[in-house]
């Protein structure tokens, strides 16, 4: 079969902001995390509430490996070795290719993106680093020395949005406008406090950008699975829900490790309740 032949749209949540996506004929893996702790030494830092619903071996063969920036608990050592192992591709902002090659792996399978520059992918697949308000860093002194970003992948039929980390500001409706409408977002919800307001969207500021960016189904990433704030872990779901409902939202709330396609994309699971 012709691997560019248009097969419609599937996802797979795998826990924060690991999402496994076949779109029109591609897989691709975005910011793999399989590590237990958020740590640079692997004991301390925010441990899982539950455990990635997929071995790394269990993966298909990908058309790449899209990291959205370097954070620890986004650019996952762990999880990039073995990846890189099968041969595959990674995309990522400028700057980060260099921690990989530190890691031994080959530049040719680097292609490091500047906003706004798209690369093609087969015949049929364009994919753009496209801006995000954020910062990077992954040690007390490496901070802002390389660039994050989120991604649009445009395929011969589907188009989808992922947000990566970041707060909100003026780009998503840029983004809409340019690339939109996205068939789903993913745009993060969970790990935020009125003290940092600018570097992660939390549930209403995910819904405005939902709406900016001209979204039909949202799929939301980064919460449920480490604790990386002070509001209870479930909250950001819950005031999700309480939201999509108000604004007339599109929500896909599947179990990790659940397929979605694109036919039954809006579910709500509430897998979360049997954890609480």
């Amino acid at each position: 079969a012709d691997p560019d032949s248009p097969i419609g749209l599937k996802v797979m949540w795998l826990g924060h902001s690991t999402v496994f996506i076949e779109i029109d004929g591609k897989r691709f893996l975005f910011d793999p995390m399989w590590s237990e702790n958020i740590s640079p030494v692997g004991v301390f830092g925010p441990t899982r509430f539950f455990n990635n619903p997929l071995r790394i071996d269990q993966l298909p063969k990908l058309d790449g490996v899209i990291i959205s920036h370097n954070h620890l608990d986004h650019l996952d050592y762990t999880a990039i070795k073995p990846l890189a192992q099968t041969g595959t591709t990674f995309y990522c902002p400028l700057g980060i290719g260099e921690i990989l090659q530190s890691w031994d792996i080959s530049v040719k399978q680097i292609k490091e993106l500047d906003w706004w520059e798209n690369i093609s992918i087969g015949k049929n697949h364009q994919l753009v680093a496209t801006p995000a308000r954020h910062f990077s860093g992954r040690g007390l002194f490496d901070r802002n020395k390389t660039l994050w970003a989120s991604w649009a992948i445009l395929g011969k039929k589907h188009r989808i949005f992922f947000g990566g980390d970041g707060g909100p500001f003026s780009g998503f409706k840029t983004i809409g406008e340019k690339y939109g409408p996205f068939d789903m977002t993913f745009l993060e919800i969970g790990a935020y406090d009125a003290d940092w307001p600018d570097i992660h969207l939390g549930p209403e500021s995910a819904t405005q950008a939902q709406i900016d960016l001209r979204g039909d189904v949202l799929l939301p990433i980064h919460w449920g699975t480490f604790k990386l704030a002070f509001h209870p872990w479930t909250e950001p779901v819950e005031k999700l829900i309480a939201l999509g409902q108000k604004k007339d939202l599109k929500l896909s709330l599947p179990q990790p490790g659940q397929w979605v396609d694109i036919h039954s994309s809006a579910i709500n699971t509430s897998w979360w309740k049997s954890l609480a």
